[in-house]
């Protein structure tokens, strides 16, 4: 449906598809606070960039039905749109990651997902022709983003 009324579809899947970080953060922790904002807004933008790597695979069709997607809409910048939804996630978490730990080398725990992000965004195609691939690689993202996370609370 946000397709026919939004060119940014992805924003409202991230912010439905990370509302689990807010809710397992409270039932964890049993309080809201501000790392748990920092992570629930990294990972809207990590959706917002995946997602968009996933629309490219449709991008003929939606034009073609008239509905609309951030592929479309970064158009030849597709490569430095999800580059930046790709970066500011990584702000999002390492911000989380600063909040309950502000020492430097804790942030080096996210260095394995923002190589694996920066490989996506430098190989990326701008004829989507290895979208899927990529997409499907952020199975790997979550995970190495949640070791990260499960690195930062052991050591503390």
């Amino acid at each position: 449906f946000m397709k026919r009324i939004s060119w940014w579809p992805q924003a409202w899947l991230g912010l439905v598809f990370s509302w689990g970080a807010l809710v397992s953060w409270v039932a964890v922790t049993g309080s809201a606070d501000a790392a748990m904002l920092w992570l629930y807004s990294g990972t809207i933008f990590w959706v917002i960039g995946y997602d968009t790597i996933y629309a490219m695979q449709d991008r003929e069709d939606d034009t073609m039905i008239g509905v609309r997607s951030s592929a479309l809409r970064m158009g030849e910048h597709i490569r430095s749109g999800v580059a930046v939804c790709y970066l500011l996630a990584l702000i999002g978490w390492g911000m989380a990651i600063w909040s309950v730990r502000p020492q430097g080398q804790a942030l080096i725990a996210l260095a394995p997902a923002a190589f694996h992000l920066a490989f996506q965004v430098v190989t990326l195609k701008k004829d989507g022709s290895n979208a899927l691939g990529h997409f499907r690689a952020n199975k790997f993202t979550g995970m190495l983003v949640a070791l990260a996370c499960l690195v930062i609370g052991a050591a503390g």
